[in-house]
């Protein structure tokens, strides 16, 4: 089955939205009763606990622009600075992204001048980064539900692992596929991606899988240590009627289908096996919980809203497998509060023993909005000027300094004891 996901999708004002509902939550809050364990993991994977996400998306718009918001944010310029700014905050870790469409121009011929700024920008100040291979964009010459794209692929996966390999000096993290079950949606199932096919979803979620597969196999051939991170939205679906429950959940349960391929549960004659599933990664959004069949959101304290630390848990209970939130977000005057939201359900989380890894808040910078170029007010930082000079939103950076201090706070007092 292929599902329906809205996590990235234009909707209403998400401040209208939650407002409300987060304000409620936040209320009376206190970060120094937080027992939050993140600085203390010996066995964390990532050098910190809150990280941030740059848009990286590369997909063609229906009137046939292709996007890429690594150059509308200006990040290919300003990757040092953009990295630093990060660092001045103590988030050492950061989503970052390839650009495939650029570097293979030329079928099997590669050119990582794109990439150079970012390269440099993280040798010179050593933050650790998790690499996006495929983040809906690719060459214009592929046909995406082809074999060819599958060989593609991991030939181009092959030559980038070998390029960051020789360039970083850090275990490399790779994301090879962002988003399978959404992509296959968008671009498979209702034609709102390119190459904007319909009720061919299913299909392209196995194509997908396939192409994960391929790239992992050769990454590891060249880089065996390399890491590994899966992405798709984390999602609860409820029906109102009784007749509608079972289509519901029957649709909730979707969301973990490609997952159990990559792993063999599902399909196994794709090739799937655990080897192929290393982090878990759940981007979380506002707006991933509604209602079957309207697709009406349910909002954050609703009796129907599912509390975010119990999804956390039955993929916890469903793969037992170090678990990141890869991307979460909010935008306008909500972003604090939805911070605080996820921060809260993470570490309820954490303290029952799920093996959480981290948070990256997603887009750390605003950018172009996808279809209309408005500007999404959804980052911690804004647009750049010449100087390279980002206005920062204070009130989510007063949130993160909170959560960080806290942070701090229990890790003194616990030495202490």
């Amino acid at each position: 089955m292929n599902i329906m996901f809205i996590e990235d999708l234009p909707l209403e004002s998400s401040a209208e939205a939650n407002d409300f509902a987060l304000k409620q939550y936040a209320k009376g809050r206190d970060f120094e009763t937080i027992e939050n364990t993140s600085l203390t993991d010996k066995n964390r994977l990532f050098k910190s606990f809150l990280m941030g996400g740059f848009e990286c998306s590369t997909h063609r718009r229906r009137g046939g622009k292709r996007l890429d918001l690594i150059s509308a944010t200006r990040h290919e310029e300003f990757a040092e600075a953009d990295y630093r700014r990060l660092l001045s905050l103590d988030i050492k870790t950061a989503r970052d992204g390839l650009r495939w469409h650029l570097i293979e121009k030329t079928p099997h011929f590669y050119d990582f001048s794109s990439l150079e700024k970012q390269i440099e920008a993280a040798q010179k100040t050593e933050i650790q980064i998790i690499w996006d291979f495929f983040h809906y964009g690719f060459p214009d010459d592929l046909d995406i539900f082809s074999p060819e794209f599958i060989e593609r692929f991991a030939r181009f996966s092959t030559a980038s692992a070998e390029f960051l390999q020789k360039n970083l000096n850090q275990t490399l993290i790779v994301s090879p596929v962002n988003e399978i079950s959404f992509f296959a949606w968008a671009a498979g199932e209702v034609g709102i991606f390119y190459p904007f096919a319909k009720e061919r979803g299913d299909e392209l979620k196995i194509q997908m899988v396939r192409a994960n597969i391929a790239a992992i196999d050769a990454i590891r051939a060249v880089v065996p240590n390399a890491r590994f991170l899966q992405t798709d939205p984390a999602i609860h679906v409820t029906a109102a009627k009784k007749h509608n429950q079972r289509a519901a959940e029957k649709y909730r349960l979707a969301q973990f289908e490609a997952f159990d391929m990559l792993c063999g549960r599902l399909k196994p004659e794709l090739g799937g096996h655990p080897k192929y599933l290393d982090i878990i990664g759940l981007n979380y959004y506002f707006h991933n919980q509604w209602r079957y069949p309207s697709r009406r959101k349910i909002k954050l304290g609703h009796a129907e809203y599912r509390p975010f630390h119990r999804i956390l848990q039955e993929y916890h209970k469903r793969y037992n497998l170090p678990i990141l939130i890869a991307e979460t977000g909010i935008e306008d005057e909500a972003r604090p509060d939805w911070l605080e939201y996820v921060w809260q359900e993470t570490n309820t989380a954490k303290l029952n023993g799920i093996p959480i890894q981290g948070v990256c808040l997603y887009p750390i910078v605003n950018h172009p909005g996808w279809d209309d170029n408005r500007h999404c007010r959804n980052g911690l930082w804004d647009y750049v000027n010449d100087e390279g000079e980002r206005e920062i939103y204070q009130p989510l950076a007063d949130k993160i300094a909170a959560i960080l201090n806290s942070e701090r706070f229990y890790l003194m007092s616990s030495s202490r004891q």
